[in-house]
């Protein structure tokens, strides 16, 4: 299975990149920069909050409906005149449910790595945000996912499905601040403040969103 970076890559990705760093008027390259560090800091967490009954209720309901990955039907009509605000009020929605109170740290953080400011990051997240939800909307239909066990799969398979190539660009990018190869210590600081240890890269992640060791 191709991880969710390798899917930014493809070409229907890189029509994402090109249609946001529209939308909100930044550059491509640091909006490619900002969704490579926020895909899978974005899916982490959606796999945290699925990992309960009712989250993956939840999540799967929203896969099934709303966001059953139509929103990618039309990227052109979406990006053409502009984002609607009933898009950006919906990716805020989920932004703040997927992420809690974690939400301003993570867009500090990123804007911290990629050089942008946070509220420009924001920006981004918003209409990233329901188009991530359209493309593991069509993932859970092309996977016939229809249980918790099969979205946990799903999830998990796109985390880990990363080539090593674009793991390894995410690990340096977000999570080493001081190039040091310490990337547990740095994630920590940067968005928890804090110094918990955690293990492996699923272990950094999840102690974004208030994981115990």
């Amino acid at each position: 299975m191709s991880g969710i970076l390798d899917l930014l890559n493809s070409d229907l990705g890189k029509s994402i990149v090109s249609g946001v760093a529209g939308q909100t008027n930044q550059p491509q390259n640091k909006t490619h920069d900002v969704l490579t560090m926020a895909m899978p800091v974005l899916m982490a967490a959606m796999q945290r909050n699925a990992s309960s009954p009712e989250g993956a209720q939840g999540l799967l309901s929203a896969l099934n409906g709303k966001h059953d990955g139509s929103i990618l039907n039309n990227l052109s009509g979406l990006f053409g005149g502009g984002v609607d605000d009933n898009v950006m009020t919906d990716g805020s929605k989920i932004l703040g449910h997927v992420l809690g109170n974690k939400q301003s740290n993570v867009e500090k953080a990123i804007g911290a790595k990629s050089g942008m400011d946070a509220a420009s990051v924001a920006q981004i997240l918003k209409v990233a945000a329901p188009i991530l939800m359209g493309m593991l909307g069509n993932q859970a239909k092309q996977q016939n996912v229809d249980s918790p066990g099969g979205l946990e799969g799903m999830l998990g398979g796109l985390l880990k499905g990363n080539s090593p190539q674009n793991e390894r660009s995410f690990l340096e990018s977000i999570l080493d601040a001081n190039n040091d190869g310490s990337i547990i210590d740095d994630v920590a600081g940067m968005v928890l403040g804090g110094n918990k240890k955690k293990g492996g890269l699923g272990g950094v992640i999840g102690g974004l969103f208030g994981g115990k060791n």
